[in-house]
Parts: C-alpha cells; sequence; structure tokens
C-alpha cells in the first residue's frame, strides 16, 4: 500500500512542477526578484529607524503567527475508487495516514519556523530574548502538532475511519493546489461547482434579454455561480486593494494590482469554453463571432469597473496614470488579440 501511495505522490508532485515552469517564468520570476528586492530594502529601513509605537507591528506579528499555525493540509493520495478495491487494506491506509500526518507536520513546522527566524530581529526589537524566542518556536511547533492531530480526526467519523471523508479531503487539497497553477495556465482535472446565488440575481437583470445578449446573459450567469470565477475575482481584487494600500511605494503597488487585474483576465477568458460541454448551444442561430463580441462587452466592463474601484484607492497621481494607462493596452489590446487567437 505505501508503495501505491508513494507512486502517487510522486506522479503527482511531477504534475506539479510541471506546471510550476509556466508559473515561474522569466517575466514573473524578475517581478518576484524585484518585489523580494523592495521588501528586503524596507525591512532593512524598518529596523535602521524602528518606531517607538509598536501596537500595529505586534498586532501583524500576531495575525502572521496564526496564519502559520493554521496552515498546512495532510496529503493523503486516496482516490474515490479505492474504498472499493482498497477496503480490504482499511487497517494499511490508516496507518498510512498517520504517516502522511507526521509528514505534513514536518514540512509545515519547518516552513513555520524558518518564517519566524526571518522575523528574529523584529522580536528582539520588541524586546524578546534568545532564549524567550527559542521557547516560543519550541511551543508553536508543539501547537502545530496537536492542530495536525486536530485535522487527522476529519478522516473519522465516531471513531471509524470514513472512505467518504478521507476522500472528499484529499480531492479538495488537490483542486486547492490546481486551481493555484490555474492563475497561470490551462490545468486539467480542476472540477467546478455551481450554486444559484439568489442575492446576486438583480445583477443579471443588468443585461437585456434580447437575442444578441444571449451569450452575455449566459456568460454573467456563469461568472455569478460557478464557484471558479466569482471567488477567483474576489480573491484578486483583495489581493490588489491590499497591495494599493499597503505598500507605500505607490507605483509598486500600482504595478502588483495590475499583475493581479492581467491574472484575473487570462483567467477569465476560460467564460469562453465554459459551456462546450453544451451541445445544444451550438443550434444556437447566433454566429461564433456574436459568442465572441459578448465575452468581451462583459470582459471589458469587468476590466474598467476593477479599475475604478482601484483608482479610489489611488494616493497617487503618477501611480493613477499608470493603472489607467495599462488597464486600456490590456483591455483594448491585449484582451481582442486572445479572444481572436480563441476563433481560430
Amino acid at each position: 500500500m505505501k508503495e501505491v501511495f508513494l507512486k502517487r505522490r510522486s506522479l503527482f508532485l511531477g504534475q506539479c512542477l510541471k506546471y510550476l515552469r509556466y508559473v515561474l517564468n522569466d517575466h514573473f520570476v524578475l517581478v518576484l526578484l524585484f518585489l523580494s528586492g523592495f521588501l528586503m530594502v524596507q525591512y532593512g529601513e524598518l529596523l535602521k529607524h524602528f518606531p517607538k509605537q509598536t501596537t500595529w507591528i505586534d498586532v501583524i506579528l500576531v495575525i502572521v503567527t496564526v496564519l502559520l499555525l493554521s496552515l498546512g493540509r495532510i496529503a493523503t493520495y486516496i482516490e474515490a475508487p479505492d474504498k472499493l478495491f482498497y477496503l480490504p487494506k482499511e487497517e494499511e491506509v490508516v496507518a498510512w495516514i498517520h504517516l502522511a500526518r507526521i509528514r505534513s507536520f514536518g514540512i509545515w513546522a519547518f516552513l513555520q519556523t524558518a518564517v519566524l527566524l526571518l522575523l528574529a530581529p523584529i522580536f528582539f526589537k520588541l524586546g524578546v530574548t534568545v532564549p524567550v524566542f527559542a521557547a516560543l518556536l519550541l511551543v508553536l511547533i508543539g501547537i502545530k502538532w496537536f492542530i495536525m492531530l486536530r485535522k487527522e480526526k476529519v478522516f473519522f467519523r465516531d471513531g471509524y475511519f470514513s472512505w467518504e471523508a478521507a476522500i472528499t479531503y484529499e480531492n479538495k487539497r488537490r483542486q486547492a493546489i490546481l486551481k493555484f497553477f490555474a492563475l497561470f495556465t490551462t490545468v486539467k482535472g480542476i472540477s467546478a461547482s455551481v450554486k444559484r446565488r439568489a442575492y446576486l440575481d438583480k445583477i443579471l437583470g443588468l443585461v437585456k434579454k434580447r437575442h444578441d445578449k444571449t451569450w452575455s446573459n449566459l456568460y454573467l450567469r456563469a461568472f455569478l455561480r460557478s464557484s471558479d470565477y466569482l471567488a477567483l475575482t474576489l480573491r484578486l481584487v483583495l489581493l490588489s486593494i491590499l497591495a494599493l494600500v499597503v505598500i507605500p511605494n505607490h507605483l509598486v503597488a500600482a504595478g502588483l494590482a495590475l499583475i493581479f487585474n492581467y491574472l484575473l483576465l487570462f483567467q477569465l477568458l476560460g467564460l469562453g469554453r465554459h459551456f462546450e460541454y453544451q451541445y445544444l448551444t451550438r443550434l444556437y442561430p447566433i454566429s461564433e463571432m456574436q459568442k465572441m463580441a459578448n465575452l468581451k462587452a462583459l470582459l471589458k466592463r469587468l476590466s474598467y469597473l476593477i479599475c475604478m474601484i482601484e483608482l479610489l484607492l489611488c494616493f497617487s497621481l503618477k501611480a493613477a496614470g499608470l493603472l489607467i494607462l495599462i488597464t486600456i493596452i490590456v483591455t483594448e489590446c491585449y484582451l481582442p488579440y486572445k479572444i481572436a487567437k480563441m476563433i481560430d
């Protein structure tokens, strides 16, 4: 059994490494280098000119520590057919889950400790001594151990191993990883769920129900009700807003917001293929050009709406000008080009 799960683990990690090369492409690596350099300079300046009022620093450290403790999931690599074919091997599967929990604990405890060690100079500036800081690290590792033990209980119901819970947990874990890679490239194996969200139905009334707006209605409905597009939009817009509010260098903040906007538009192009599994839509008396024109109109409105929201948080005329200029270029040039390639 252990060999089977190790092979699955190797295959999944190989798949992730294949997608990782699209994430760490030349442009993104260059952006990361500039961003990391900027953060290191700002970190150094903070340590040199440490503020006397440290309440906000204490709050940030507490938030970071809580986030580090909450991170980490148990990678079991259990699949749906296992509950049938490996039912006689249930004890070995449970033993593998225990082992997976220990391995996940080791990985995430190491990452947690590494991040806190990077923040050690701030702790020392706050008056924390080296022995106290070392004790804090050990205590947090102990808390991490109990958190991972609690997460392992998800696989059991009333003291018995639950195949359904284990399969659902592993599927959600994999989907979360694959959806991250889907921000940068097309990823196979992503499943989507649909939820009506009745409180958003009024937005559907913004698009008139006319023949030439058929696909606009369908795309807007898919955007509001699919678990992928709306959640992705909210996350990336929130990241853009945080960048504009938190980062003191307004041009860098605007640059990050533009990167998130570009990633969002790139992913929302998937709306064009959202209804491909519905073969009856091919019977619509609507040309492919009209279909793509509806998609282009929807994405343009969304792009400019997000730009307007971000402009309200731009505290610099230069940053606002950069945001407007790049948004217009991406929306009016890049977007039609990508949609035209989809038709070809």
